[in-house]
């Protein structure tokens, strides 16, 4: 099962993403991440998909993707930049000692903080967010938020 990661490029309207949700559902394929935002000055949204399957499985997604009325364009790029962002809650009360060493190997950053908690973010790659995420155990997290990948393909 390798992970795969789509990019759909769909006309903004509504019910577009409950029909490419419904066309995974109703195969069985697993979405793994999902993110959605609208492409600057334009009609258009940008869909990005990771996905786990075997080549077949994917080249049915893609050929079920294509059938999709408000599909615009699908790019399945072997190149793709790929980040994911976390927001991990800890306690100030906990023994902060080497967290800003382990904040600069992550490209992390304080994002809040009040007199109870600090509020933790990164951003990398999936592999790398999972390192940070288990990293992060030892400091007692009260909460822990990850999103979705986004992508943008490398070469066009």
């Amino acid at each position: 099962m390798d992970r795969r990661l789509i990019s759909v490029i769909v006309l903004n309207e509504h019910g577009v993403l409950s029909r490419i949700v419904g066309l995974f559902s109703g195969r069985g394929y697993n979405i793994d991440s999902l993110t959605v935002a609208p492409i600057p000055e334009s009609e258009f949204s940008r869909v990005s998909i990771v996905t786990s399957g075997d080549e077949r499985a994917f080249e049915q997604i893609i050929k079920q993707l294509y059938k999709l009325i408000p599909v615009y364009k699908i790019i399945e790029a072997d190149e793709f930049v790929d980040k994911e962002l976390v927001l991990v809650k800890i306690p100030l009360a906990e023994n902060l000692s080497g967290l800003d060493a382990v904040l600069k190997s992550y490209n992390g950053s304080i994002a809040n903080s009040d007199d109870k908690h600090l509020i933790i973010m990164a951003s990398d790659d999936s592999v790398r967010i999972d390192n940070f995420i288990k990293t992060m155990k030892k400091y007692s997290p009260t909460d822990i938020v990850r999103s979705g990948s986004v992508i943008i393909e490398v070469r066009e």
